[in-house]
């Protein structure tokens, strides 16, 4: 063999041999950065599963029970890093509870859950795959249902994985303590959830589930049935629970959610009245910004630099994420346009109402029926409501008004409505 052949021979030998080390490398820092960003905790740790990950592709879960709540940034964090599980090659379930969801997932309630019919669940089910869809590529994930299993459980199935606990070990939720100090009923079917949920993990023998951080008592039930059952390691992935637009907890009840499918202009706006504390918590788990420029914006951020920039950059990255980077745009502009200019848009929706006259309350209701009267009320008083162009300040809610023809009526920091006068 010629000299010339024998260095070609090694040159393709240690190119290939780099290639070989550079995606060995980028696959390390993929699984680094999955197991990090937006991750509250890797049980039993995080080092044996990316050890795992390294080896082979896992076979992982998100169970969701479809109970018809309206999805929101909150639900997002966990989405969003089933997604990126799927993105790096590993086999990713969605499994739909349309059999724990009869009996009802007890975690952060102090009563029981209603029990719903087949229909209302397959109706859930279509209208939270709707709005997944948002952040989730189905064709990137196997759906299952655990019905198909659990509704064939027999007497014989169901005594065998009782005896895999105790009562008192089911009983230290503490949801479960909570009603007992106040005297509240504990229902049987409530008490072997965690169980049943446990025994998907059994069935489908996974390496991981995810969930967030109020589900680990649940999940971590399915790791002990999968050793129990299948002899089969299994870890579980904890996601955090994100705070909402007032800094408590993100959640409907409250008011204070971003929903998943919420038209671009509202949502920017939203993001856009957050805690400036929550810009780096948001970026960092509901972007997909880099974390050294995160860092950076945290720094700044710290030093004292005014936030404005950086809420509206966490703004436009979330709403460009979940509609599209033009949408993203207009929903800016219109931001900085009757938020920071204080201007009136073009796109006023038009309310029609039968009397020149109206009470406050009344016409709040109309023009935002998905608000109670008792946070319309308070908005009221707090001088949320205003009648433009001539900026009158409309705080009390029982107040009865003359409604004229120029009328413009301003909700809150973003809602603009004009009134007319049925003829």
């Amino acid at each position: 063999m010629s000299c010339d052949r024998i260095l070609s021979t090694v040159y393709k030998c240690t190119k290939k041999q780099q290639i070989m080390t550079n995606n060995a490398k980028l696959k390390k820092t993929s699984i680094e950065q999955l197991l990090n960003r937006g991750v509250a905790e890797v049980l039993p740790n995080k080092k044996s599963l990316a050890n795992l990950m390294n080896q082979r592709s896992i076979k992982l879960y998100l169970g969701i029970d479809p109970t018809g709540a309206l999805l929101h940034l909150g639900h997002a964090v966990v989405l969003r890093k089933l997604q990126q599980f799927a993105e790096l090659g590993h086999e990713v379930i969605l499994l739909i509870g349309n059999g724990t969801v009869k009996i009802g997932d007890p975690t952060g309630r102090d009563e029981s859950r209603p029990v719903l019919t087949d229909e209302e669940i397959e109706k859930n089910w279509k209208n939270w795959k709707e709005q997944a869809s948002t952040i989730l590529d189905f064709s990137m994930i196997k759906v299952l249902h655990n019905g198909d299993w659990l509704d064939q459980l027999n007497y014989s199935d169901i005594v065998k994985l009782l005896a895999k606990t105790t009562v008192q070990q089911l009983l230290e939720r503490d949801m479960f303590q909570e009603r007992l100090k106040q005297g509240k009923p504990i229902h049987g079917h409530e008490i072997i959830y965690p169980l049943l949920q446990g025994y998907d993990s059994v069935v489908m023998n996974v390496d991981l589930e995810l969930g967030g951080t109020d589900q680990t008592f649940n999940m971590m039930m399915g790791r002990t049935l999968q050793k129990a059952y299948n002899n089969h390691e299994k870890w579980v992935l904890t996601t955090p629970i994100i705070n909402g637009t007032d800094g408590r907890k993100m959640s409907k009840s409250f008011n204070n959610f971003v929903a998943l499918t919420e038209d671009e202009k509202q949502m920017y706006g939203k993001l856009m009245s957050v805690n400036d504390e929550l810009i780096v918590e948001y970026l960092t788990l509901l972007t997909d910004l880099s974390i050294d420029e995160i860092k950076e914006i945290e720094l700044k951020l710290q030093a004292g630099e005014n936030p404005m920039e950086y809420k509206k950059k966490m703004a436009f990255a979330i709403t460009a994420d979940l509609h599209s980077e033009t949408e993203a745009k207009k929903a800016q502009e219109h931001f900085e346009r009757t938020v920071q200019g204080n201007e009136i848009p073009t796109d006023v929706q038009t309310i029609k109402i039968n009397s020149q006259q109206i009470r406050v309350l009344d016409l709040l209701n109309t023009c935002n029926p998905s608000q109670s009267n008792a946070q319309l009320k308070r908005l009221c008083e707090q001088g949320g409501v205003k009648i433009l162009p001539n900026g009158e300040i409309l705080k009390d809610p029982q107040e009865i008004i003359n409604i004229s023809d120029d009328f413009i009526l301003k909700i809150g920091k973003r809602s603009f409505y004009k009134i007319q006068i049925e003829q």
